[in-house]
């Protein structure tokens, strides 16, 4: 197969239109991926709910990536699809490659998070620690890189969402994992701190890293 370059501006960076293009193709095949997940899922007898993670087992530790990528019914997946899909778009037009580095953490982190704190006799899964980690990146990382616009999508980002993100980190919701919730949360807010400080250094400048 042949194709042409996808041009580029002076500092190395996909002009707005290609980088808008990629992060959507992106955020709808994971958000496809999970659904076909949950296809599989249903049509196997609820197979894959056994990635889910039970805490402080040592067995587990395996489903800590898995986890984000099962959902226990079509109704839990739904919930997580639209604002995985928004959060994750505004998210990956920073760029693809450090949207890439920016979940692995979140889901990396969240996961570990939900197996050291999560009540005993549990199995948690599902996309929200990572769309609670997304919501805290974009709400921070526009201040931690003194961007205007990164600034003004963290405000719509909080008027849009806000209520909700606190409203699942309330202890009271029976059968919410509000545990995945805080800590993918507090990591999203890590990650944007890491990399913002990353890309303040001079070969970010240049148009070099993520």
């Amino acid at each position: 197969m042949a194709g042409t370059p996808v041009p580029r501006g002076a500092e190395g960076a996909w002009p707005r239109g290609a980088r808008a293009k990629a992060a959507a193709k992106l955020m709808l095949g994971w958000v496809a991926l999970l659904w076909l997940l949950e296809v599989v899922d249903v049509v196997s007898g609820h197979v894959l709910d056994g990635f889910g993670i039970v805490p402080r087992t040592p067995s587990e530790l395996v489903d800590v990536v898995p986890a984000s990528f099962v959902h226990f019914g079509f109704a839990h997946v739904a919930a997580n699809s639209v604002p995985l899909l928004v959060l994750g778009f505004l998210a990956a037009l920073g760029g693809i490659r450090r949207f890439v580095v920016v979940c692995a953490l979140i889901i990396v982190a969240d996961g570990l998070g939900v197996w050291l704190i999560s009540p005993p006799d549990t199995n948690t899964a599902g996309a929200s620690g990572l769309v609670f980690g997304l919501f805290g990146f974009l709400l921070v990382t526009g201040f931690v890189e003194r961007r205007p616009l990164g600034v003004l999508a963290g405000l719509l980002v909080a008027a849009v969402w806000g209520g909700s993100i606190l409203a699942g980190l309330a202890p009271t919701q029976s059968g919410v994992s509000w545990q995945g919730h805080l800590v993918g949360l507090v990591a999203g807010v890590a990650a944007a701190f890491v990399l913002g400080r990353r890309a303040s250094g001079p070969a970010l400048r240049a148009g070099g890293g993520l």
